[in-house]
């Protein structure tokens, strides 16, 4: 008598449940890294802004306090630009060299002042630099001047007017050139000791990341003594 083996079981089908397990995972983790992208983006270019100028704000209360009792304060002065609006108006702050801490606290706060340089109104650069977006964006129509428009530089004692050789996108630069922040702010004349005063702010070229810098330049027009109203030009 044969006896016949019993029929062989089919073989197993492989799991589905750890591939699709893995698929959530990772189609959760593409949700969250899409969210996280867009709160930093959201945080760059709208939250930054909204604490800027509350920060702005603040700084130039402080500015009137200080004023009012004979002290400068971190804010040297006041920038204002008519081309930018008839109520622009933004405290400059202390810079340093534009780099590390310093720079980025002071660059979030309005416009640094690039302190290894020139005070408002003395012979040499007096530089300052601000952002086009995030952070209070006061920059942003920097594009917008023009050759002759006239910028205001406050201060406790004084009332700077400059006015500007070149318009706003007629000078762009690689952001590891120096002379716009040396003495003489010229290619040309680097190195040079100054003889007048004159005004550079510098801006990022584009609206987003970029490595070039807008640069303008102005003369300094005319000196206002805010006790006594006198009013001078350099000679």
């Amino acid at each position: 008598m044969t006896i016949e083996a019993p029929p062989a079981s089919p073989a197993p089908r492989p799991a589905r449940h750890g591939g699709r397990r893995v698929i959530r995972v990772i189609g959760v983790l593409m949700v969250l890294a899409g969210l996280a992208f867009i709160g930093y983006f959201a945080w760059q270019y709208w939250g930054t802004n909204y604490v800027a100028k509350q920060k702005q704000a603040e700084i130039k209360q402080v500015i009137a306090k200080d004023w009012d009792k004979g002290i400068d304060g971190n804010a040297i002065g006041l920038l204002r630009v008519p081309r930018f609006g008839d109520d622009y108006e933004v405290p400059i702050i202390k810079g340093g060299d534009l780099l590390g801490a310093k720079g980025d606290k002071a660059l979030a706060e309005g416009v640094a002042w690039y302190e290894p340089g020139s005070k408002p109104g003395e012979i040499g650069n007096f530089a300052i630099a601000g952002h086009r977006v995030t952070h209070g964006e006061p920059f942003r129509k920097f594009l917008q001047l023009r050759e002759g428009d006239t910028v205001f530089i406050e201060t406790r004692r004084k009332l700077y007017t400059y006015v500007l050789r070149n318009d706003g996108d007629a000078i762009t630069v690689d952001f590891t050139v120096s002379w716009p922040l040396a003495e003489v702010p010229d290619p040309n004349q680097e190195g040079d000791k100054a003889t007048e005063p004159v005004l550079t702010m510098l801006t990022c070229s584009e609206l987003f990341h970029t490595d070039n810098r807008s640069i303008v330049i102005g003369d300094l027009e005319s000196t206002e003594d805010k006790s006594s109203g006198d009013v001078t030009k350099p000679k």
